[in-house]
Formats: C-alpha cells, sequence, structure tokens
C-alpha cells in the first residue's frame, strides 16, 4: 500500500479520535479521557487477537466454517488453559468485546424499533417525542466483570504480572463519566461503539500500526498537561528515534540488526523501548524488552503499549516502582542497549538514605546526586547496568552539565573514566509542555579513543505549530535532522560551528563543564559591516546634516528681518 494512503488510513483514524474527544469534553478530562479510549481500544485489541488466533487455528486444520465468537463459553472452556500459556490471557466468547458490541447495537435497535412503535401510537394523543431505550443499564456491571475476569484468566500463570491490575484506570463507575449510572453507561456505550466502529483493520496485517498508533495520537494530544508537576515530559516520537539510533550504532558507525536486550529505567508510556521493534522489527530484540515505572498509572499504560504493538507477554517485562531505590531487573542486567528520558531534577531519598552510597549502582563516582536534582543518579543507574559492548542514550536537563558540587564531582568520574562517548544540545521547544533545550548524553563502556564529542544541534529543527520537531526528511523538501545529527556523531570530527572532538585534558581544564556551548562556538550570525563603507555614510550624513542646519539657520534670519 502506498505512503499516501498508509496517511489517508491514519488521519482519518485520528479524525475519529478527536471528533470523540470533542463529544466527551466537558464531562472527562484529557488525561481521564486517554486512559478509557486505551483501555477500550486495549479490550477490542486482545478481543480480535485471540480471536483471530484461534480461527486460523482452526481453518488450518480444515474446519472452514469456525468462528470462536459464536461457539458456547463451555465449548470455549476447553482451550481456555492451552490459550493461558500460548497468548497469557483467555477471554470467553460471551465476553468479547466484538459480541458486547454487537449487543449494543442490536439492544439500540430493538429499543429504536419499539420507541418507534410507541411513538407512532402516542403522536396523535400527546405530541411528545418519545426517548430510546438505547443503553443496556448494566453496562457498567457487564465492563467490570469483563475486565475482572480478563485479569482473573492469567492468575497462576507466567503472564500473570502482566495482566495484573491493566484495567485499574478504567474506572467504570467513576462520576467523571457522569453523576448517574444511566448517562455514565451512555458515555460507555458511545466510547465502546465509536471504537468499534474504527476501521482498524486485521490487527495482524493492517497497512498502519493502528493500536499503536492510536495510543501514540493519544499520548501526545494530552501530553502537554502529562506529569509536569514530577519533571515527566512525554518523549517526541523523532526524539524516541534518534535515541535509538544512538544506541544501535556499533563502534564503526554501522546499525546493528539486532540485539539482545534493551532497557529503560523511567519507560513511563514505554515509546522508547518500542523503537526498537518499530527500527528493528520485535523478533530482532532477542531477549525483550525492560522497563520500570514510578507512576502506576502510567506503568498501567505502558502494559498496554506493548499488547498494543503486538508484544508478547513473554517479550517484555515492565516493573512498577522506584528505579533509583528498589531496581526490579538485578537478573538481567546488563542491556546492550539503554535509552531513557527520566524525571528532570526530581527529589530522591540520596544521602538521607545511607544505604545508597554503598550501592553498586552509585559507589563508583565516590558521591550521591544531590537529593533535590537525582539526574545522575538516573545516569549512574544506566552506566552500571550497561553491557561492555552496549551504549546508553539518556536525555538530560543541561543544568546538569556545568552545575558545581556533587554532580561536578560525578562528571569527573565520568570523564576520567571515559565512559562519556558524546554531548548532544538539543532545539529548545522540542518536548511537549516545556519549552528547555535538553542534551543527549551518550554512554559506552568500551570506546575507541579518549575524546568525548559534542554536537550543537539546536539549529536542526523544523517548525510544527506552536513547537519544534526533529524533521525525518519524509515531507516534501523536509530536512532530515535527525540524520544530520546521526551523521556527526558517525563522523565524530570536528566542524566549525556544529561539532568538536574534545580531549580528556581540555574538558579537565574546563573544571569538567560538559556543556556544548563551552567547545562548540556559536555562529555569529551578525551582518559583517565595512568600515569604511560606513564611514563614507557617516560622512554623507554629517555633511546633509550641516547642510540642513545652514537651510534652517537662514530660514531663521529672515524670519527674524520680516519682524
Amino acid at each position: 500500500m502506498s505512503d499516501n494512503k498508509r496517511e489517508q488510513e491514519r488521519t482519518e483514524l485520528y479524525r475519529t479520535i478527536w471528533a470523540l474527544a470533542n463529544e466527551l469534553r466537558g464531562s472527562v478530562d484529557g488525561w481521564d479521557f486517554k486512559q478509557y479510549v486505551l483501555g477500550m481500544l486495549f479490550y477490542r485489541y486482545i478481543s480480535e487477537n485471540l480471536t483471530t488466533y484461534l480461527n486460523k487455528g482452526e481453518w488450518e486444520a480444515g474446519n472452514t466454517d469456525f468462528d470462536y465468537a459464536k461457539i458456547s463459553d463451555d465449548e470455549a472452556l476447553r482451550v481456555k488453559d492451552d490459550m493461558v500459556q500460548e497468548k497469557g490471557f483467555f477471554i470467553l466468547p460471551s465476553e468479547l468485546f466484538g459480541n458486547l458490541l454487537n449487543r449494543i447495537k442490536k439492544a439500540d435497535k430493538d429499543a429504536k424499533d419499539q420507541a418507534e412503535k410507541d411513538a407512532k401510537d402516542q403522536a396523535e394523543k400527546d405530541g411528545k417525542e418519545v426517548e430510546t431505550a438505547d443503553l443496556d443499564e448494566n453496562l457498567n456491571e457487564i465492563l467490570q466483570t469483563n475486565f475482572k475476569n480478563i485479569e482473573a484468566s492469567a492468575i497462576g500463570s507466567p503472564s500473570e504480572e502482566n495482566f495484573k491490575g491493566l484495567f485499574d484506570d478504567i474506572d467504570v463507575n467513576s462520576n467523571k463519566l457522569g453523576p448517574t449510572v444511566i448517562k455514565r453507561n451512555k458515555r460507555l456505550k458511545r466510547l465502546i461503539t465509536v471504537i468499534g466502529d474504527m476501521d482498524l483493520g486485521n490487527y495482524q496485517d493492517n497497512s498502519i500500526d493502528a493500536f499503536g498508533d492510536t495510543y501514540e495520537y493519544l499520548m501526545g494530544m494530552y501530553a502537554s498537561n502529562a506529569g509536569k508537576s514530577g519533571g515527566e515530559f512525554f518523549t517526541p516520537q523523532e526524539v524516541s528515534e534518534l535515541l535509538t539510533k544512538i544506541s544501535l550504532l556499533d563502534n564503526n558507525g554501522k546499525m546493528k540488526t539486532e540485539v539482545n536486550k534493551v532497557y529503560d529505567p523511567a519507560v513511563g508510556s514505554g515509546s522508547l523501548l518500542l523503537k526498537f521493534a518499530k527500527i528493528l522489527g520485535k523478533d530482532n530484540v532477542r531477549n525483550g524488552f525492560f522497563g520500570q515505572e514510578i507512576n502506576i498509572t502510567t506503568y498501567n499504560l505502558c502494559r498496554i503499549n506493548m499488547f498494543l504493538h503486538d508484544i508478547g507477554y513473554d517479550k517484555f517485562s515492565i516493573e512498577h516502582g522506584d528505579t533509583l531505590t528498589d531496581p526490579k531487573h538485578w537478573d538481567e542486567e546488563p542491556f546492550e542497549a539503554i535509552v531513557s528520558n527520566p524525571p528532570y531534577s526530581i527529589k530522591w531519598e540520596g544521602s538521607d538514605n545511607g544505604t545508597l552510597i554503598n550501592d553498586p549502582r552509585f559507589s563508583p563516582a565516590g558521591v550521591l546526586a544531590p537529593k533535590s536534582k537525582a539526574d545522575f543518579a538516573f545516569i549512574m543507574h544506566c552506566l552500571s547496568w550497561l553491557a561492555t559492548d552496549g551504549t546508553a542514550a539518556i536525555v538530560c536537563f543541561p543544568g546538569i552539565m556545568y552545575r558545581g558540587g556533587a554532580e561536578q564531582k560525578i562528571r569527573k568520574y565520568l570523564i576520567d573514566n571515559n565512559y562519556i562517548e558524546c554531548i548532544i544540545q538539543l532545539p529548545d521547544n522540542l518536548f511537549y509542555g516545556t519549552s528547555i533545550a535538553t542534551c543527549i548524553m551518550v554512554l559506552k563502556k568500551s570506546k575507541v579513543d579518549n575524546q568525548t564529542l559534542f554536537i550543537d544541534a539546536s539549529k536542526e529543527f523544523i517548525k510544527s505549530t506552536n513547537s519544534n520537531k526533529l524533521g525525518d526528511g519524509t515531507a516534501k523538501n523536509e530536512s532530515n535532522n535527525i540524520q544530520n545529527i546521526l551523521n556527526a556523531y558517525i563522523n565524530r570530527k570536528t566542524e566549525k560551528h556544529f561539532t568538536a572532538l574534545v580531549k580528556k585534558e581540555d574538558i579537565e581544564n574546563a573544571d569538567y563543564n560538559l556543556s556544548v556551548s563551552t567547545y562548540v562556538e556559536s555562529e555569529d550570525t551578525k551582518e559583517v559591516i565595512d568600515i569604511a563603507v560606513l564611514n563614507e555614510q557617516i560622512s554623507q550624513i554629517v555633511q546633509r546634516e550641516n547642510t540642513l542646519r545652514a537651510e534652517i539657520d537662514a530660514i531663521i534670519a529672515e524670519i527674524e528681518v520680516t519682524k
């Protein structure tokens, strides 16, 4: 299918979601709305995933009339154990999203037919409009039961942790949906109907990653209001692509075609991890996707995101908790590729916790990151869990590159031990919800030299509505800012006003300041002035001024004579 057709499908998908958002605006705020849409989208996805899987197996066995959605629950229970083992979950036919949708539509039709009959009988009698009984009064209870049963199906299986609490943030009894059960169910019914009517095609072979695209659109749609208080900002897809490709480059500047394991210690929605699946293909991340998230809601969304991008339960491990004080993946490290956009300058226990200075992740630097600024704690954690032949690409708050105290001591440790491969200055106004011009720190344990590359990519952007973005060259006449930065990273040489390859001694002499502006001279964009020409212009101005003065004096003298 052509790229144009793909974009048309994507545009239609976004239009549908936006229309639904406008319809529910005022009752459900943006962030909550996203939860409900993604929850229902996930419900539809796993229903279709299971149905397609079972139908395909039966059809290949010669039973071409088989349709899992149409068999009885009792008959379906015979394959429950096998499905939980293979897919990680199980859904009864009666509880499939599609069957619930059909039930809603049938109830609507029956109600409409009855209402039309009643209205016809009563129209002449009182002239009043008769309202349709357009929803199942127990819809919220049905949904709650279905969600509970899906999660329960994984209990006692290897997929239990990946399904536990997945629907917790989809509160079908919330007053946010409406003050009464009837009004809440009306909105739930509308939500299910719109999600059900979306043309997502077969999740296995659709021309766009419809489920995943919907997730990313919703995240971007509401990211400007999400998580600001905790220093969290949704990572734009273009930045995710840049980080991922940097982490995949070997010491020869060649892009790897596969990696062992990928990791994000502040995984958020999981968009950074999933870039590996898009760039490499999910099967080329051999041993899976790993991440940890402290926010419970975002943690649930991340797991949903994994499923929506067709990452099987046995291919990812997303854990809930504080990575800095309670890391969950000790048994899985080291990681070949680490990418992260950790929260900027948040508080952490630091020196208040006497055990942390002895933690093998932090102790090598001899000092902990400040309690009020945990940025370097995340960096040290990433370095500790990085494989010898691996690469870590981390988005950083710019202040950590030049502040003194403990942060300077940690920078000294990183430089003295030759762990910093590159510092990249990104453009400002790149991230949703913040205009801060962030940086990327690239870490390696096996560098080819003892120099650090500094890249000033602050001018590598294109304007996008009210923000900036990294162009990827896909649009007509669009700069490929991502490739420009990658080329500079690969070439690893000094280029005036753009890059600087700096020796360890020079960084030491600069008190371990890692700000790109310290080493890459900004281009002087001021207009060059020709002094000779300027003097001539001034001389002409003075001459003209003298002439005018003489003329004014003559006029004044004439006036005085006249008096």
